[in-house]
């Protein structure tokens, strides 16, 4: 029950780790700190896709489920939402190409955004 439960813990981070990778640029806006934590993310989320790598959290989940008596990943909610998102069943190595470069594009987008944005901001005077 407890690899279970640790199983499902493991996939939870791995699709917030993903959004992260995804969409961390945007959270830069209001903290540009974010920016430190979200470039690493990015690039191994690039790196993943264009590779073709499998992620050390797949395995970890997996071992878990295996654990705690589960074959892969049947059953559960969790499974069954939130798996589809990371691990579709038509992935190709095509497909992981255009899924890195649109990573990689949106996210220069937004660093484009952000950089734009930040030298338009006025300086601050005597500094």
């Amino acid at each position: 029950m407890v690899a279970r439960v640790l199983a499902d813990v493991v996939l939870v981070l791995h699709v917030l780790f993903v959004a992260f990778a995804v969409l961390g640029g945007l959270l830069a806006f209001r903290r540009p700190a974010v920016m430190w934590a979200h470039l690493p993310a990015l690039a191994w989320g690039v790196t993943v896709e264009f590779t073709g790598w499998i992620c050390p959290l797949t395995p970890l989940e997996n071992v878990l489920r295996r654990a705690g008596g589960e074959a892969g990943y049947a059953g559960g909610m969790i499974e069954h939402y939130l798996l589809p998102l990371l691990y579709p069943e038509a992935l190709t190595r095509e497909t992981q190409w255009v899924l890195g470069g649109g990573l990689l594009a949106f996210n220069v987008l937004v660093y484009a955004l952000l950089l734009r944005r930040r030298l338009k901001m006025p300086r601050a005077r005597g500094m």
